[in-house]
């Protein structure tokens, strides 16, 4: 947690934006997997933690503008939940540890709530991403989910404010990104034929847990890189495989790190997956010399492009211009997805909040496959926390699809594509920060070349 002093701050900011009504921010409750004492680990809204910082269950807080109250509403633990739970401070030693001195029974929520509706007061709320929340919006302003609108003013004041990231946040995200690079050399160390990947996956789950960690989001880890999300861990890793690892650590404080190694099975590469690596980590190092202030996001993005065209031209999978391919959108056949997002207390940093808002400053996404995937396009600022992951992917249902269309046939030989479905998939990642003249990497550098991978290996 940080000083109360932060916390102080930020709440003060926010209301110097807003400017007036009645800001609601809705905590989590806990969650049954399959019944209610059986619960998945408890995650904090992110935003709930930024403006009030505290990590429990069952909480919800109210910054009543007009009226100049800061509030929280929750319960103080009975002796029932003390017997299972361990004693914790009190609800009153909490809030006082970020500033709150105005505390009130979780069942005053709804009463206050009401209250400030009849007065005429504006409530503002942010985009409901659980059921209980929309039900609680339900039961405390009588907004049946379904009409349920959240505040655009709110939603953007707290993008504006969380998308700058302090000295102190970053000191934090850089904690989480050198056990993440542990993590990842875990991996590297541990990727051998004949082993299943829930082996790799479970050893990657140590190092985050070791440290009292928690995992940022569900490990990749597959012999399947083609697959994008590809969260089953069933398989047996042979001879010839490429693993790929995406796997991130979440600080006790809920500040995450995000990155992808792609590894050998065996010791080293073969001829074929390292020119396609190569290719790769090629854009990947285009993508950084173009990070800097007031470049935007998605012209990186068409430079990383524009590296792996050329790079698939050398090797007979594209021809024609390269700037013309990426234009039209050929290259997304092999590079399917944008090229980074934000990052912070969330591994995609305010999703919930909306990626249009976030990422792209309010301003219309493309349609175009693949540049419509892209999570961040905006202009580069100070203080922004984003990755960097181009990616090359052989997809086989893809692939036959664009060619059953004959789909970009001036810039793809799909002659030569259709030898690769077997292939897989490579992405690289890393971890950001925009400074005021460039950009520096979050953490360590991992092994990132394929000597290097191969010298750990």
């Amino acid at each position: 947690m940080f000083s109360k002093e932060t916390y102080i701050a930020r709440r003060t900011q926010l209301k110097k934006t807003i400017g007036s009504g009645l800001l609601l921010f809705l905590g989590n409750e806990e969650c049954g997997v399959n019944y209610a004492d059986n619960t998945y680990p408890f995650r904090q809204d992110s935003t709930f933690l930024y403006y009030f910082g505290l990590s429990y269950a069952g909480l919800s807080a109210v910054i009543d503008i007009d009226n100049n109250k800061e509030i929280i509403f929750g319960d103080e633990l009975t002796i029932d939940s003390i017997v299972w739970m361990g004693q914790q401070p009190t609800l009153s030693e909490k809030c006082e540890r970020v500033g709150i001195t105005h505390m009130l029974p979780s069942n005053a929520t709804e009463i206050y709530l009401k209250d400030a509706i009849q007065k005429g007061q504006k409530i503002h709320y942010l985009p409901p991403y659980r059921p209980e929340h929309q039900l609680k919006l339900f039961a405390w302003t009588g907004e049946h989910p379904a009409v349920q609108q959240a505040s655009l003013p709110f939603i953007m004041a707290v993008i504006n404010q969380r998308n700058y990231k302090s000295d102190e946040e970053v000191a934090e995200i850089e904690k989480a990104c050198i056990v993440t690079a542990d993590m990842h050399l875990t991996a590297m160390r541990t990727v051998r034929p004949g082993i299943l990947e829930s082996e790799v996956a479970a050893a990657v789950a140590e190092v985050a847990l070791a440290a009292n960690y928690q995992l940022s989001f569900p490990i990749i880890a597959t012999i399947n890189g083609q697959t994008l999300h590809n969260h089953h861990h069933g398989n047996k890793i042979k001879s010839g495989d490429l693993f790929l690892l995406d796997a991130g650590a979440e600080t006790e404080m809920g500040y995450a790190g995000d990155m992808t190694s792609t590894i050998p099975a065996d010791a080293t590469y073969t001829t074929r997956q390292k020119e396609i690596y190569d290719i790769v980590i090629a854009s990947h190092e285009a993508s950084i010399k173009e990070l800097r202030p007031g470049v935007t996001f998605e012209s990186v993005y068409d430079t990383s492009a524009k590296v792996i065209v050329e790079g698939l031209k050398s090797l007979g999978f594209m021809r024609g211009d390269a700037a013309e391919a990426v234009k039209a959108g050929a290259h997304a056949l092999f590079y399917p997805h944008g090229l980074g997002h934000m990052m912070g207390l969330d591994v995609h940093d305010m999703e919930n909040l909306g990626e249009i808002y976030v990422g792209h400053n309010g301003q219309p996404k493309s349609t175009q496959f693949g540049r419509k995937s892209l999570r961040l396009g905006r202009m580069l600022e100070p203080g922004f926390v984003h990755t960097i992951e181009p990616g090359i992917y052989f997809i086989p249902e893809l692939i036959d699809l664009w060619r059953s269309e004959r789909k970009f046939e001036e810039f793809i030989n799909y002659e030569k594509v259709v030898t690769y479905k077997d292939f897989g998939g490579i992405r690289n990642e890393a971890d950001y920060l925009i400074t005021p003249t460039g950009s520096r990497l979050l953490g360590k550098q991992l092994p990132r070349t394929t000597e290097e991978i191969e010298a750990l290996r």
